[in-house]
């Protein structure tokens, strides 16, 4: 069993039982932070383990850091270690949003280390709407020891994108609503807009009508229209903090355009220093 972007729904169900498998539930809510646990409560893939976006999957804010600052690898590591997470897991994340909160912690376990990691595609909707079954009795995991190991290079922070703002051979992508971007409304920062220069795709351009994620040569193309002449790995994915954002990349991943950074600060961390340039429009 070895997947590293997505997993269907009925793969899942063929594999549900597979002692190697650790299920997640990442359902959240931005403007209701405690709506995730509540419908994982109400009923969640059996087997699976509850992921909180605010505090399982972030650290600690300090008003500079934005709203889902990465946490400390080693206090993630035993996180996912109390989970029964070690090296030889399979680990599938899954959400009620398209995959915009389970990419993170598929991103998350790249960034320790950990590839055999995927995202439920078309996630708890798709499950349900499958037939597959679903239960409210919580698991016991059984403790592992998960050791991380962070990959260099794949993230970047505020320092960087401010000293490359003016560079061509780094762009900036904003997984942002379009009108977010413009700086036409700003539902949950204090200020609108965007980082100077860098360039938006909705992260739910990535699904396809059935709230899949569109085959890989269809976001090929469309990523290679946004990249133009950029290469991958010239390539810093941002949204609000550093969540949705991981959709992006994980798209590029399908797509076999590998390689592009997160800024996981995103825009809450960038406007939160009112010396910091800001674009709209």
């Amino acid at each position: 069993m070895d997947y590293k972007t997505l997993i269907s729904v009925d793969q899942l169900r063929a594999a549900l039982d597979h002692p190697d498998i650790v299920l997640f539930d990442c359902r959240h809510d931005l403007m209701n932070p405690e709506a995730g646990a509540a419908a994982y409560a109400a009923g969640h893939v059996p087997g699976a383990r509850f992921a909180h976006s605010d505090k399982d999957l972030s650290g600690p804010k300090n008003g500079r850091t934005g709203r889902h600052p990465l946490p400390d690898p080693t206090l993630l590591a035993r996180w996912l270690g109390a989970n029964g997470v070690d090296g030889t897991k399979q680990v599938v994340a899954y959400d009620g949003a398209g995959g915009a909160s389970a990419t993170r912690l598929w991103w998350m376990l790249r960034w320790l280390g950990h590839d055999r990691v995927a995202v439920l595609d078309g996630g708890w909707e798709a499950w349900v709407a499958a037939g597959h079954p679903t239960t409210t009795q919580l698991p016991s995991p059984r403790p592992a020891s998960f050791i991380p190991t962070p990959k260099p290079g794949i993230h970047v922070d505020v320092d960087y994108v401010l000293a490359h703002l003016e560079d061509p051979s780094v762009v900036v992508l904003d997984a942002r609503a379009p009108e977010r971007y413009r700086g036409e409304t700003e539902p949950i920062d204090p200020v609108a807009g965007h980082i100077p220069g860098a360039r938006n795709r909705l992260y739910k351009n990535n699904l396809g009508s059935d709230g899949r994620f569109k085959p890989a040569e269809v976001l090929r193309g469309e990523f290679a229209a946004v990249l133009d002449t950029i290469r991958p790995d010239q390539l810093v994915h941002q949204c609000g903090s550093g969540v949705s954002a991981c959709h992006n990349i994980l798209a590029m991943e399908i797509a076999g355009l590998p390689g592009s950074r997160l800024y996981p600060g995103s825009w809450s961390e960038w406007c939160a220093d009112p010396a910091r340039p800001v674009e709209r429009g």
